[in-house]
């Protein structure tokens, strides 16, 4: 199949053109240094040209709310246009755990607002919900470092590696589609505090992170709305073993 991987230079993006691709499929990664502008349109109907799915795993420069709402509506809405022109079969969008209970995170608001336009398109879709990564714990701790302290509540999280998202996105892609979300995550759950403690101490980053039941994740106040459900497909690499691969 010709799959085309929006964001496809990133993190998961490129992991998952790898994968595709020895897996046997044409994986096109799309992304303004390929030409490919979802949020001007530029490129986005040629790439889209003979594609029987689009995966989008891009996401927003910016995440000021403003910034964040624009880029995921204005992208998403030249995504579907595009490939209803194009007839392509499966849209797959990689989105967050959580994000239809923490309404007060721009962020998380953005991405309820992209997975709305996507189910209200009438294209055969599936949106994959993951957990954090564990790539994101250095920058989470600097998103919430004030005077050299990190302030984090402790709350519930179960991250998961970068690469075993992109798994699951792949098999997804590949699937048929499941006009509906699955959820992804890691093995193992932790307080956020705990989770980036344990990783800034691997790497031997002297911050003091310190347990704040006020303090904010990306403007929103969770408690345990970023653990999974139930029936969550649940990955194998734990944290540890994560870290002493690092």
């Amino acid at each position: 199949m010709k799959i085309v991987v929006i964001g496809g230079t990133g993190l998961i993006g490129s992991t998952l053109v790898a994968r595709l691709g020895e897996r046997g499929h044409e994986a096109v990664p799309a992304a303004p240094s390929t030409g490919v502008n979802t949020l001007t349109g530029e490129g986005v109907k040629e790439v889209l040209h003979d594609a029987n799915v689009v995966v989008d795993v891009s996401n927003s420069p910016s995440f000021a709310d403003d910034d964040v709402m624009t880029f995921f509506r204005t992208s998403t809405a030249n995504l579907l246009d595009a490939a209803r022109e194009a007839s392509v079969g499966h849209y797959v969008a990689l989105s967050v755990v959580g994000t239809d209970r923490l309404p007060e995170s721009g962020y998380l608001r953005a991405k309820v607002a992209q997975e709305e336009l996507i189910k209200g398109s009438g294209l055969p879709y599936s949106i994959v919900h993951a957990t954090q990564f564990f790539e994101f714990a250095g920058s989470i701790a600097d998103s919430a470092t004030a005077d050299g302290k990190v302030r984090l509540p402790g709350a519930g999280v179960q991250p998961i590696a970068a690469e075993e998202v992109a798994a699951a996105v792949g098999d997804t892609a590949v699937g048929d589609p499941l006009n509906g979300t699955v959820e992804v995550a890691g093995p193992e759950a932790f307080g956020l505090d705990q989770w980036v403690r344990t990783v800034l101490a691997a790497r031997h980053d002297p911050r003091e992170v310190i347990t704040d039941p006020q303090a904010r994740y990306f403007g929103a106040a969770p408690d345990r709305e970023l653990l999974p459900g139930a029936g969550a497909h649940l990955a194998q690499t734990q944290l540890s073993e994560w870290l002493t691969r690092q």
